[in-house]
C-alpha cells in the first residue's frame, strides 16, 4: 500500500523516514519529493508499505502525529495523473 506523506520536516532523509514508518511496519520503499534546481525536500513523499494492513496501521498511528516540530499528514496516495 502506497502512502502520501506531508508535512515533513525539510531537513528529513530517507532513511529517517523509512526508519519512523519502520517501527509500525514492513517499509517496501520511500521516495522524499525534492526540488529540481535546489534538491532541497519539498516538504512530502511517499512511503510503500508492504500489505494494506500495515499501511492502515501506519496512517492511523501517524496521522497527526508531531514529528520535529511538524504535525504529519498520512493518507492513502492516488494513483498519478495521466
Amino acid at each position: 500500500m502506497k502512502l502520501f506523506i506531508g508535512s515533513l520536516p525539510y531537513n528529513i532523509v530517507e532513511s529517517e523516514l523509512s526508519e519512523l514508518f519502520g517501527h509500525v511496519g514492513s517499509v517496501v520503499s520511500v521516495k522524499l519529493i525534492t526540488d529540481p534546481f535546489s534538491g532541497e525536500s519539498k516538504g512530502f513523499g511517499f512511503v510503500e508499505m508492504s500489505s494494506r494492513s500495515e499501511g492502515h496501521k501506519a496512517m492511523d498511528g501517524l496521522n497527526g502525529k508531531e514529528y520535529k516540530y511538524r504535525k504529519l499528514v498520512c493518507n492513502e496516495a492516488k494513483p498519478p495523473l495521466k
